[in-house]
């Protein structure tokens, strides 16, 4: 909750505690303040679970099928569902924390709460580190709990739906990417979360700076500029490393199977983009990449700059 301009903020917990465990007591702060960073991805899960409980009907017919196929063939007809939920609330989590970047050094500067917060011996670097943790950190680990939570509701709904049609849920339970796969899943938060460092820190150095409409300021710039490359020299360099880094973690952190690639392609199989999905991951290739360590090189220096704009910005 953020303290109004006019009033004069009274001792807190997390304001008595500073002093000892500052940045642990400003990450809790910006949880306390920002409660809809766990909510929205909550709510969003609760409605991909009732998704998944209309669309069940079909789930008996599915897993006749499934005895006929082939394990790839029956994990992409199984566990679609899973996978489509998985990347839809990767999505949520990134843009709640997107939404959060452009808030955080913003919205303390427009509720004139940034007077307060500065008169406590937190330093700024403490403070746009500790809001710097919420993408980087909290919200993986949000997106990681809220998957697995949902994937198991799903799963236990599932076997419901079986036994009362009559028919086993072993190959379901066989299937599910709760308890096939969750290391590929922290693998690929993380690795999405470093390919997006540079974006998450442009975010945040775009709200110390802003005046005001931060988003504006964030998605402006960058087009203008894409826009004049392209008028003035023909070329679109620029945008495309922009789509790269919004969307080329996956490629960079993950291999595609070439049959599974040309099914995708095709339109082929009992469900490609499931089958894309189930792709492997390549740590060497993601670590190896130089576009992952200037991503993070560049962002280093957006955080940097937050936190001199942070010590120097006025209120609003």
């Amino acid at each position: 909750m953020n303290t109004p301009s006019n009033a004069v903020p009274g001792p807190s917990l997390a304001a008595t505690a500073a002093p000892t465990r500052p940045f642990y007591w400003s990450v809790r702060r910006e949880l306390w303040e920002n409660r809809y960073l766990y909510l929205v991805p909550l709510i969003a899960a609760g409605i991909a679970v009732i998704g998944f409980l209309v669309a069940s009907r079909h789930l008996p017919e599915n897993v006749r099928k499934a005895a006929a196929l082939d394990p790839n063939a029956k994990y992409a007809l199984l566990a679609a569902a899973h996978d489509y939920v998985a990347a839809l609330l990767i999505l949520v989590t990134g843009l709640v924390g997107a939404w959060y970047c452009l808030e955080a050094l913003h919205g303390e500067r427009r509720d004139r709460s940034i007077l307060f917060w500065k008169s406590l011996p937190v330093s700024d670097t403490t403070t746009v580190l500790s809001k710097a943790a919420i993408p980087f950190l909290v919200m993986p680990a949000i997106a990681f709990v809220v998957i697995l939570a949902t994937h198991l509701l799903m799963l236990l709904a599932a076997t419901l739906v079986l036994l009362f049609n009559g028919e086993s849920p072993a190959v379901l339970w066989a299937q599910a990417p709760v308890f096939r796969d969750p290391w590929v899943l922290i693998y690929g938060l993380i690795t999405l979360t470093i390919w997006n460092a540079p974006v998450t820190a442009w975010l945040l150095a775009v709200s110390a700076w802003a005046q005001r409409a931060p988003l504006l300021w964030a998605v402006l710039p960058p087009l203008v500029i894409v826009a004049i490359e392209r008028l003035a020299f023909g070329t679109s360099y620029l945008g495309s490393v922009l789509k790269s880094r919004l969307n080329g973690g996956f490629s960079q952190a993950f291999i595609v199977r070439a049959k599974d690639a040309a099914a995708a392609a095709q339109g082929d199989g009992h469900n490609p983009m499931a089958q894309a999905f189930n792709a492997i991951p390549d740590p060497a290739k993601f670590v190896s990449s130089p576009a992952v360590w200037i991503g993070l090189v560049v962002a280093g220096a957006l955080l940097a700059l937050a936190i001199w704009l942070r010590r120097r910005r006025d209120p609003i």
